[in-house]
Order: structure tokens, then sequence, then C-alpha cells
């Protein structure tokens, strides 16, 4: 594919200005260092983040900027000092790709909340870098942030779990969320909501979906699995919910009301909140009077992350996905701001760069 920059060994497509506009690009990847691992990219799955970095809407955009951090490939070469995989090997990087090794958070598995924490993409690495994420063809990082992906699950179903699996999963398990016959209400039905239903359900748990879309009412139930689906914006349907669930699960970016929600919880319920609204506002009796827990989270540590992904293997759990090609991926960021997908845009990196 033509290179629209300097000459280098990574074929790419990047955005070079806020308008998030992504074209053919080339640039240099590091060589393999002694505790590095270098993978060919075969899946980049697709997340909001793509859309917030090439757009600039953080105000901190670095251009050119290569998105993706849902990366599923192949290991082609590891370092001298690697023990943990092998040429071959199915693997895959999720949302960092550095972080101190050596701060309370890192000692306990926590490396996604590190200080100094390196994002997959547009970030400053170690070396003072520029990272640079999975729409590209290769990729070399140090081997921790680096996961097995099990013999047998597919690599492009794989991609999603890297951000997507991982945000909703680790919440889940810190709140005790897989007691089989308890309840969970999962707000909005995209790429992490359809996730957390999965997970509900492998959990044993009742789940209900709560949307503002009734057309996504027969796939939450047939498709997913879910027991129940309450538009959220009827109040009697809402009513009918007070009191009842024991946990939710908020993947909801857009701005939305909070006390409806938490007055579904029952007593000492949990809800957490992955998504990011431009505000929360809610009163406290919401939380008060029924003893209940607002809490936040962010993908999650690498312990965390080897375990979501062989939970998935498992137990077949698998995301909904539709694959792409990179060519197509500017008309597919748009349909993701439309929320015209179901549920994760993948890309077939492989075959975009051929």
């Amino acid at each position: 594919m033509a290179a629209e920059s300097e000459n280098g060994n990574c074929n790419a497509w990047a955005a070079r200005d806020p308008s998030g506009v992504l074209s053919p690009y080339t640039f240099n990847r590091r060589a393999v260092q002694s505790s590095d691992v270098a993978l060919k990219i075969i899946y980049c799955g697709v997340c909001y983040a793509d859309v917030k970095w090439t757009r600039n809407m953080q105000h901190d955009s670095k251009y050119p900027l290569v998105p993706g951090h849902e990366i599923a490939g192949v290991v082609t070469q590891v370092g001298a000092d690697v023990k943990g995989f092998k040429v071959g090997d199915h693997v895959g990087v999720g949302t960092y790709v550095n972080s101190c090794r050596d701060c309370e958070n890192c000692n306990l598995s926590l490396e996604n909340h590190c200080p100094k924490g390196v994002y997959t993409f547009n970030g400053i690495d170690a070396d003072g870098t520029v990272t640079k994420g999975g729409y590209s063809t290769h990729i070399v990082v140090h081997e921790r942030y680096c996961f097995q992906i099990p013999d047998g699950y597919p690599l492009a179903k794989a991609a999603p779990l890297l951000c997507a699996g991982i945000t909703v999963y680790t919440p889940m398990m810190r709140h005790n969320m897989y007691q089989p016959g308890k309840s969970l209400g999962v707000i909005g039905l995209g790429g992490l909501g359809h996730m957390a239903v999965k997970f509900g359900k492998a959990f044993g748990l009742k789940v209900t979906v709560l949307s503002t879309s009734e057309s996504k009412r027969d796939e939450a139930i047939t498709l997913l699995g879910a027991d129940n689906f309450v538009i959220s914006s009827d109040t009697q349907q809402m009513e009918s919910l007070k009191n009842s669930l024991h946990f939710i699960v908020d993947t909801a970016s857009g701005d939305h009301p909070f006390d409806p929600y938490l007055s579904l919880l029952k007593v000492g319920g949990v809800m957490a909140i992955v998504g990011f609204p431009s505000e929360i506002k809610m009163h406290p009796a919401s939380l008060n009077l029924g003893a209940r827990t607002l809490s936040g989270s962010l993908v999650g540590g690498t312990k965390d992350i080897q375990e979501m992904v062989n939970f998935c293997a498992e137990n077949k759990i698998y995301p909904e996905i539709e694959i792409i090609k990179i060519d197509y991926i500017n008309e597919a960021l748009a349909r993701l701001v439309n929320r015209d997908v179901k549920y994760r845009f993948v890309i077939d990196i492989e075959n975009s760069f051929k």
C-alpha cells in the first residue's frame, strides 16, 4: 500500500489533523529488545477512543496519530530474556504498553493505574517516542503487556476483549458480580454493554438491559440472552424495577441522570461506571438511603486481562463483531459515532495490507 510519509518498517493508517480522517502512513517500529515481543497484527478492534483521539476531542492528540488498542496477532520474534512467549503464539495487546513496573499499583498488577502508564497510542513511551497503535501491520511491546490467547479462540473475536471485554469484567470481579442467581442491570448495549450481558449470563446472573432504544429489545433477549429489557425513559417500566437489582454496570458515555438508575438497586447494591459522561449529578439520598455504592473503573491490570481472556475461552464467550477492511475505517468511525454497529468493528489487518 502506498505510503504518504517517510519510509518505515510498519504500514499503517493515521489521522493527520483533527478532522480525524485516516489515510495510509508508514513509520518505524523499534527493534526488539531483550524483554520484548514482536507480533504481526492480524486483527484490531475499533473503540470509541479511536474517534476521540483521531478528532482531538481530548485536546492532546499528537499527529500523525495511529489509533487502535484492541490488538490480536501472532508472535514473530521474542527478545533473549522472554520466557512466556514463543514465535507462533497467538497473543493480544490492550490499551497500554508500558508502566513504571515498580510502584504500588504495578506491584499489585494494577498497571492500568500506574501514574507513569503509557497508552498504546498517543502516549509518550519511556524513550520519548509517541506510541502508535494497532491500525498497523506489527507492534513491539514488553512481554508484560502482551497476553496469551488460548488455542482455538478466534483471533478476530479476541481483539475486542482487550478493551471492551476487560473494561466490564474488571468491576464485575471487583464487586463480586459473579454470584449465580443475583440480578444485574446493564445500562447501554454497545461494544461494552453487550459484553457485560455475556459475562453476566456466564456468571449465572439474571440480566436486565436498560436502554433508550426499543429497537435493541429483540437482540438483547434473543441474541445476547438477557432475561429482561427495560426502556429507561419509561417511568412506569423503571418504577417496576425499583429496589430489585443487586448490581448495575453503566456503560453509557452520554450524559444521563443517575438517580433513576440508583433507585433500582437493592440495599447495599453496587453501580459501576465504565463510561465517561461529562458530569455525574445525583442526590445523596440515592446512595445513603439504600447504603448503595457508586464506583468507577478503567480497563484492568495485566493479571485480570489474562484471567478474563482465559475465562472467555473456557466459557466460549465471544464478542459480536463486524469485520471490515482498513480502507473502510473512516466510514466505520462515522457509524460508530452514530451507534450503527452490532457490536464491535474489527479490522482485518492481515488482509488489508496485502
